[in-house]
């Protein structure tokens, strides 16, 4: 597979949203992008605030800008602070250095694109990144 279709991203976001209601997380939001970072859909539950689609996108996108996930962002951040600081006005949807980006892999491997969530803590939100991507029938990066 080389792309993620708009049926996908809405799988995902439903899948996503139905994993928030299992935990009775907080309102979130879901991102889809594709492999060069355009957004595909955007959902975000009613009580969410208004950032969260920013911070949404900004942590698919930063996962598909370096090649890992956010939650490893993250943890560079804490090595690194100031590079990690130093993209963000660097990339076109900013780097939000938190657990809940998650790459897409294709067949090959390769990023098809990356999924964002916000709005409970950075686990719960990728937990619900990881359920949206598997109802999709597809693949996170490891």
């Amino acid at each position: 597979m080389r792309r993620i279709t708009l049926d996908q991203a809405n799988q995902i976001i439903v899948a996503a949203f139905a994993k928030g209601a299992e935990l009775n997380l907080k309102p979130l939001s879901v991102a889809v992008l594709d492999a060069g970072g355009h957004l595909l859909a955007f959902q975000r539950q009613d009580g969410a605030s208004t950032l969260r689609a920013a911070i949404a996108t900004g942590k698919a996108a930063g996962a598909l800008a370096l090649g890992i996930s956010s939650r490893r962002i993250g943890e560079m951040a804490a090595e690194r602070p100031s590079f990690i600081a130093s993209l963000g006005p660097i990339s076109p949807h900013g780097i939000v250095p938190a657990a809940g980006g998650v790459i897409v892999a294709g067949d090959d491997g390769a990023p098809i694109g990356a999924v964002g969530i916000t709005g409970d803590t950075s686990d719960n939100d990728e937990l619900c990144a990881l359920a949206g991507i598997a109802a999709a029938g597809l693949t996170p990066q490891n």
